[in-house]
């Protein structure tokens, strides 16, 4: 019997939570427990970001140079296959509590239509049994409302119940966006046990802003946490390379909170939102344990398949970096813990795997065939206990930073088009190459300096920077959509190559 599959997606949860330098400081232990049960994934990268482009990723299976949903507000061609659509191929019902951030197509959608007024609806093939937006969290609020609570306006709903930023959120921890989309969520699978079910759950914590409900805004001490990794000043960081320049410009504390626009940078500040973050990750982890308790105490856990990832990651004051938009491993290195039914627990893969793999992972294991336009693999080898022919040895990841409506910092003050906005990303062991398009120079990046040199103008790194520009290219000509160029129209009609 195909299992049913509980995919639950952390927004801006950083790997090093579970698998690095931070493990050791933070308290996650429904996490950790998953992992004995679970093989975990600790090379594992998003292939896109912002939230948006990664998470089309995740639920098309394939690259943004392929979806082209490229920024929240890119829209997504309404043709694109997808995981909630391949699902209800398979007799499933994809239920959706939180967001995807899909933007629709306006060739679909008259511009009046409110639907071209966000890019936080769902990804179509999914029925929405609880929105969880970050903008639109009505939802929410409706239920703050009905319990009694006196709502502020617009954005003020983010901001603390007092002058520090340390303050409590003005809500109580059983009615914070968190505990309401679980008890949402366990309310909703308590009556589908009769069903094959894909509940895709989507929490927005820990991603700014950072307000936490007590006691998760004092659960850690910013004095006892690790400082952030800081190789330079901030002026030195943002020389090191013309795309860093406007990055600083614009990543500051103040855009992690709401309502202290005069928030500086100090280190104090600083190890006070880290701690907001591990506060709110926490949370999370908390309520993420009553899903895993659920399904054991209600005889499901043997037949449910159980995925958690991160959407991106967060450079949380690293290298003076907030947020996702810096080309460093912060951003992009996130978790990824599967547990099969009846598979091994306690297991640990450091093979590169990618965002784009799971939707083939996910169709093998409920019986569907992984179609042949995706581009990642199945992981489905890994979760067996043998590790598959002539996997890959590389990541590939990439970000647009551009704006066709509104220039953004980079367009103007680097000169650059929209379509020569943009870079990608090529990891293969210690190295990472960051090439940008435009004409501005890349970025060579070595794990055993911790990322803080740019080696691409070193003589005797020359053939190496040639090397793997050379990978980057193959990966992206290998990797161009075939969604129609597989096929072939012959006297005995449509065939499908591979």
């Amino acid at each position: 019997m195909p299992p049913n599959v509980l995919f639950v997606v952390i927004d801006q949860i950083r790997a090093d939570l579970l698998f690095g330098a931070l493990a050791d400081h933070i308290a996650l232990p429904a996490l950790r427990g998953l992992m004995d049960e679970a093989v975990s994934f600790t090379n594992h990268h998003s292939v896109a970001n912002p939230c948006g482009p990664s998470r089309t990723s995740m639920l098309t299976g394939r690259y943004a140079m392929n979806h082209r949903s490229v920024r929240n507000g890119a829209p997504l061609a309404h043709e694109t296959p997808n995981l909630a659509r391949e699902l209800r191929k398979g007799g499933y019902h994809p239920l959706l509590f939180g967001y995807t951030d899909t933007t629709r197509d306006p060739r679909r959608h008259p511009p009046q239509d409110p639907l071209m007024r966000t890019y936080e609806t769902e990804m179509p093939g999914f029925e929405v049994v609880t929105e969880m937006r970050m903008e639109e969290n009505r939802a929410w609020l409706a239920h703050l409302h009905a319990k009694g609570y006196d709502l502020p306006a617009g954005e003020r709903v983010w901001h603390p119940a007092g002058d520090h930023i340390a303050a409590p959120a003005f809500y109580r921890a059983e009615d914070s966006d968190t505990a309401f989309l679980t008890d949402a969520c366990l309310a909703s699978l308590a009556v589908r046990r009769d069903q094959r079910w894909c509940a895709h759950l989507t929490y927005l914590r820990p991603h700014p802003p950072f307000v936490a409900p007590a006691p998760y805004n004092t659960m850690y001490d910013p004095a006892a946490l690790p400082l952030p990794v800081r190789p330079r000043s901030r002026a030195a960081e943002a020389a090191l390379h013309p795309y860093l320049g406007p990055l600083l410009e614009k990543d500051h504390a103040r855009g992690t909170v709401v309502g202290f626009p005069d928030l500086g940078d100090d280190m104090a500040t600083v190890q006070q939102l880290r701690a907001l973050y591990f506060g709110l990750a926490s949370e999370v982890d908390a309520h993420l344990d009553r899903v895993l308790a659920w399904l054991k105490d209600s005889g499901q856990w043997s037949s449910t398949m159980v995925i958690v990832c991160g959407d991106h990651g967060e450079m949380l004051g690293d290298r003076h970096c907030w947020g996702k938009r810096a080309p460093f491993a912060a951003s992009y290195h996130v978790p990824l813990i599967v547990r099969w039914p009846g598979g091994a627990g306690g297991v640990r893969v450091t093979a590169p795997t990618e965002s784009v793999d799971l939707l083939p992972t996910i169709l093998e294991a409920v019986g569907l065939e992984a179609p042949h336009w995706a581009d990642g693999r199945s992981l489905m080898p890994f979760l067996r206990g043998a590790a598959p022919e002539g996997w890959r040895d590389t990541t590939y990841s990439e970000l647009d930073f551009g704006n066709p409506v509104a220039p953004t910092l980079w367009q103007t003050e680097l000169g650059l088009g929209v379509a020569e906005a943009n870079l990608a990303i090529l990891r293969e062991g210690p190295w990472t190459l960051v090439h940008f398009n435009g004409g501005l120079p890349p970025l060579l990046l070595s794990e055993a300096d911790g990322q803080a040199v740019n080696h691409a103008a070193d003589p005797g790194q020359a053939g190496l920077l040639l090397r793997l520009t050379r990978r980057l290219l193959d990966h992206r000509m290998r990797h161009a959509d075939r969604g129609l160029s597989d096929w072939m129209i012959t006297p005995d009609g449509p065939k499908l190559g591979r």
